[in-house]
């Protein structure tokens, strides 16, 4: 018998404020002790010295954590010119340095180049796997990792500050994969220096935005405010809120029944959805499946276990 894992039922979403200094699996086993929860995960990394959105899944909401990951992303971040680390961010050793600084007529001439389809390669310091290993763990090591540039999406890239020559403040919007070090790393090129990113704080991720943010200390102040976790359970999201861009079917309480067997369900009359498309079932307000759409039925390929 295996053992049986400790803590209440939560389910739900969270927009967490992580602080700097914080990784972000120290963030979520803070607020997971926090709820008092059973089962917990986050939507996306963010490094110790950045700051803001980081999306924490309860319960059954973490098997929505893929679709939050794939959601916008909304980043405000801080270049200093002149230096290049072996990071690209403030951690690491500087390997280059340059005298040129660059004019913010030229700054935003080059930002064009970033915007749209690009090729971009990822940090040696990433998370990324190459041949089962972390790209970072390879490159602590000494080893000298060669990243493949890839294809991501930036929607828009714009100077919001330009505080003394040597940085440059900037807000960026884009997609799935995103390195905001590699931005920096790349921009600075261009631009004929060096440079990295030296503050970073992520502002959105899919439906969440800054607005949704709880920082630790309010959570740690809700905790303590009438019952232990009443309070703490009202800032919390629905399981469906990583869903919003998915199409929604409302089910009958018997057809929920047998989409949470794993089984079929015909789609009917007015109910036509994409052949091969992706939408999620619900009934009364409540998650009951994602499924696939393939010759006219529904089949489910995740269900929660909520009840309705």
């Amino acid at each position: 018998m295996g053992r049986r894992r400790k803590g209440r039922p939560v389910h739900g979403w969270l927009a967490l404020d992580k602080p700097v200094g914080m990784t972000s699996t120290q963030a979520l086993g803070k607020v997971r002790w926090l709820f008092g929860a059973a089962k917990a995960g986050h939507g996306g990394t963010l490094d110790p010295l950045a700051s803001g959105l980081l999306p924490i899944a309860f319960g059954e909401a973490t098997k929505t954590v893929s679709y939050m990951m794939d959601g916008v992303k909304k980043y405000a971040f801080t270049i200093r010119w002149g230096a290049a680390t072996n990071t690209d961010d403030a951690e690491g050793e500087i390997i280059t340095q340059s005298d040129v600084r660059p004019q913010q007529s030229d700054i935003e001439a080059a930002l064009e180049r970033f915007c749209g389809h690009i090729l971009q390669t990822p940090p040696q310091f990433s998370a990324i796997r190459i041949a089962g290993e972390r790209a970072y763990d390879l490159a602590r090591s000494g080893e000298l990792v060669e990243m493949q540039p890839r294809e991501i999406y930036i929607g828009d890239l714009v100077i919001t500050d330009i505080p003394d020559a040597d940085h440059c403040t900037l807000e960026a919007t884009c997609g799935k994969g995103t390195y905001v070090r590699a931005i920096a790393r790349d921009l600075a090129q261009v631009l004929g220096t060096c440079g990295h990113v030296s503050a970073l704080r992520r502002t959105r991720v899919g439906p969440f935005f800054e607005k949704d943010m709880i920082s630790l200390a309010q959570l740690e102040e809700m905790r303590h405010i009438g019952a232990q976790f009443e309070e703490l359970d009202k800032g919390l999201k629905s399981v469906a809120t990583a869903l919003d861009d998915i199409p929604a079917l409302a089910v009958s309480k018997t057809e929920a029944a047998l989409l949470k067997r794993g089984q079929p369900l015909l789609l009917r009359g007015e109910e036509l959805f994409p052949e091969d498309g992706m939408i999620y079932a619900v009934s009364r307000g409540v998650p009951v499946s994602i499924g696939q759409v393939r010759e006219g039925y529904l089949h489910p390929t995740r269900v929660f276990n909520l009840p309705i």
